[in-house]
C-alpha cells in the first residue's frame, strides 16, 4: 500500500534528488533473513494509545498498521523468521533515578505498563498489548517474541541471540518509534555485523514542536541502513 502523504509531507520526506552517498544494493537471501517488528503495540499504533497525540499524524501518513499487516503476511508466506521486540515496563522500572525526556514521557503516561513479567492480568486490551491486526501473525506459535527492551535498543533483550541461533544475518526492520527504538535497533544490529534494511513506510515517529522524529530517522537511515525500502518493494523482494 502507498503512504498517505499530503503534498507537503511527500516533498518533505522525498528522496534526495542527487544523493552523494552510494547505494549498497542489499540482496536478500531468505534463508538467513528475518523480519523484525519493534513495538507493534497499542500505545504507539492506535488512536486509543497513550502516545497517539504525539505519533498519530505520522502513523496515519505512513499507513503504518496496514503496511505492517502486509509485511507480516508476506514474511509468513515467504517462510522467513519473524521476530518481535516489544517494550514493557513493570513497577520497578518506575523507580529509575535518571531518565531521558522520552523515558520520562513514557513513565508519566504509563505507556507500555504491565503488572509484571509472570502475569497477564490486565494485559489483554491494554496499551502494552499487541495490535489486534497483528495477533494472528505474532501469536501463531512460530514468531519469536523477545524479552522486552527497556530504553531504545536491543542490548538488554534476547533479539540478537535468537537471530544468531537461527543463522540470521540479514534483517528487515520496521515498527516504532522510527527515531528512537527503530534507529537504536538498527545501529546495534549494524555494529553486530548484520545487514539491515528499514521499511520507510512501516515506521513512524513523534512529530512535535521539538522536532520531526520521522524526518530525523529518515536522514540517519540514509546514512547507515543497508537498504531503505517501501512496503511494496519489500513484499516483492520477499516473494523472491
Amino acid at each position: 500500500m502507498k503512504p498517505n502523504y499530503s503534498p507537503q509531507s511527500a516533498e518533505r520526506y522525498a528522496d534526495t534528488p542527487n544523493p552523494v552517498l552510494p547505494k549498497t544494493g542489499m540482496v536478500l537471501d531468505l534463508k538467513r533473513t528475518a523480519l523484525v517488528v519493534i513495538d507493534p503495540q497499542v500505545d504507539v499504533m492506535s488512536p486509543t494509545g497513550k502516545a497517539w497525540a504525539a505519533v498519530g499524524e505520522s502513523v496515519t501518513e505512513n499507513n503504518l498498521v496496514p503496511n505492517l499487516v502486509e509485511l507480516f503476511a508476506a514474511a509468513k508466506k515467504a517462510g522467513i523468521v519473524v521476530a518481535v521486540s516489544p517494550h514493557y515496563y513493570y513497577g520497578w522500572d518506575h523507580c529509575w533515578r535518571c531518565e531521558a525526556p522520552l523515558e520520562k514521557f513514557q513513565h508519566m503516561t504509563g505507556a507500555f505498563d504491565r503488572n509484571g513479567p509472570y502475569t497477564v492480568e490486565g494485559f489483554r486490551g491494554s496499551g502494552a498489548d499487541f495490535m489486534e491486526e497483528f495477533k494472528p501473525y505474532i501469536e501463531d506459535g512460530k514468531t519469536i517474541i523477545c524479552s522486552p527492551h527497556k530504553v531504545y535498543g536491543p542490548q538488554a533483550n534476547d533479539l540478537k541471540l535468537q537471530l544468531g541461533k537461527r543463522g540470521i544475518n540479514q534483517v528487515i526492520l520496521c515498527g516504532m518509534l522510527a527515531n528512537m527504538c527503530v534507529e537504536s535497533h538498527m545501529r546495534d544490529l549494524l555494529e553486530a555485523g548484520f545487514e539491515v534494511a528499514v521499511v520507510r513506510d512501516a515506521v513512524a515517529a513523534p512529530k512535535l514542536p521539538d522536532g520531526d522524529g520521522y524526518l530525523a530517522a529518515l536522514i540517519n537511515f540514509r546514512f547507515m541502513a543497508n537498504g531503505i525500502w517501501t512496503t511494496d518493494e519489500t513484499v516483492v523482494k520477499l516473494a523472491g
